[in-house]
């Protein structure tokens, strides 16, 4: 079953692109548009479920359809972390610890039944639905920590996305030059995008007077789509070409 991309920096830079983009796409449906966190998420987890019903039926690796997943994990991931921490009350810190408990569990559960963590290698149907279930709440963990640091830490947007790149940095160095399990820095780096892409979404989309640089949603998620989607035509034209030298 190799449905799932190699871990490469060109899909780091596309994984960033898509959580920045969920992001923006998720406050422009919850808040531009005025329909609401609880309305959204259920809106955003029904597309959720058909991009990875779609993933799930297919036999090899489709970049589109993957990518699709990813964008909707992040677009369902925001409004949902909304919905916790603002709708219900429940704030920024006990809504990321519910998360990363969430996480945690689901890692745990994974780890005992199918006897590995592969995050390229995925062997049944049961391991790709731990996948992508981890990769929902990672997601959305990474929405609430990102809303932690730009609104309660005092840090800012720019400061937060500049914390949060920092940390990625560690860990590229760790993933280098230590000998710590590459699976728990793939989970760490891959919360660590999510908070990423949630404070530089809050950069590009708020006013110039609350620290952004004033795109709007609307604007900073068409900007983002377009370069998402060069990447994603460019990911599907190397899968073909790789494909192709496989059958010769």
């Amino acid at each position: 079953m190799n449905k799932l991309p190699a871990i490469t920096i060109s899909f780091w830079i596309m994984k960033i692109c898509a959580t920045t983009l969920g992001e923006t796409a998720g406050d422009l449906l919850s808040m531009t548009l005025n329909i609401g966190y609880a309305v959204s998420s259920v809106i955003l987890l029904t597309f959720f479920f058909a991009t990875l019903l779609t993933q799930l039926s297919t036999k090899k690796y489709h970049p589109f359809i993957y990518w699709a997943v990813i964008l909707s994990t992040s677009t369902a991931g925001t409004t949902m972390s909304d919905y916790m921490d603002r709708t219900l009350g429940l704030g920024y810190a006990t809504g990321s610890l519910i998360l990363v408990s969430l996480l945690i569990a689901t890692l745990i559960i994974w780890k005992a039944t199918e006897k590995s963590l592969s995050v390229t290698n995925i062997k049944s149907l049961r391991g790709e639905v731990f996948y992508w279930t981890a990769i929902l709440f990672s997601n959305t963990l990474g929405t609430a920590l990102g809303d932690f640091l730009a609104d309660n830490s005092g840090l800012g947007f720019a400061g937060g996305a500049i914390l949060i790149g920092s940390l990625l940095f560690l860990i590229v160095l760790a993933y280098y030059f230590t000998k710590l399990s590459h699976v728990v820095l793939f989970w760490l780096a891959f919360v660590l995008t999510r908070p990423f892409g949630a404070t530089f979404g809050d950069l590009l989309t708020k006013t110039h007077e609350k620290g952004g640089l004033n795109f709007g949603t609307i604007g900073s998620s068409l900007i983002l789509f377009v370069i998402l989607a060069v990447l994603i035509v460019i990911a599907i034209r190397k899968n073909n070409s790789t494909i192709k030298t496989e059958l010769v």
